[in-house]
């Protein structure tokens, strides 16, 4: 399904789009051309909130890493080749 709609551009933005977009295409190149920038912009707009995420949560991970690395450290041990389990 499409709608008709009115887009008021730059003249040099169309000289543009005509030199790029074949003959009758112009409106199929404007479709690909606004899907990919909101696909971009997403996907930016997600790498930044996870970014911002990671960074605002860095202090309690690292918290609850070093509380934990004694328990890591030991299990580690314990799964060595070689060595037996302690009982």
């Amino acid at each position: 399904m499409t709608a008709r709609i009115n887009v008021v551009l730059p003249l040099e933005t169309l000289r543009v789009l005509d030199r790029v977009a074949p003959k009758g295409s112009r409106s199929r190149l404007i479709s690909e051309a606004v899907l990919y920038y909101v696909e971009r912009k997403a996907k930016t707009n997600l790498a930044e909130r996870l970014k911002a995420g990671a960074l605002a949560n860095a202090r309690r991970d690292l918290e609850i890493a070093q509380e934990w690395f004694s328990v890591d450290e030991e299990a580690w041990q314990r799964t060595k080749p070689g060595r037996r389990p302690a009982r």
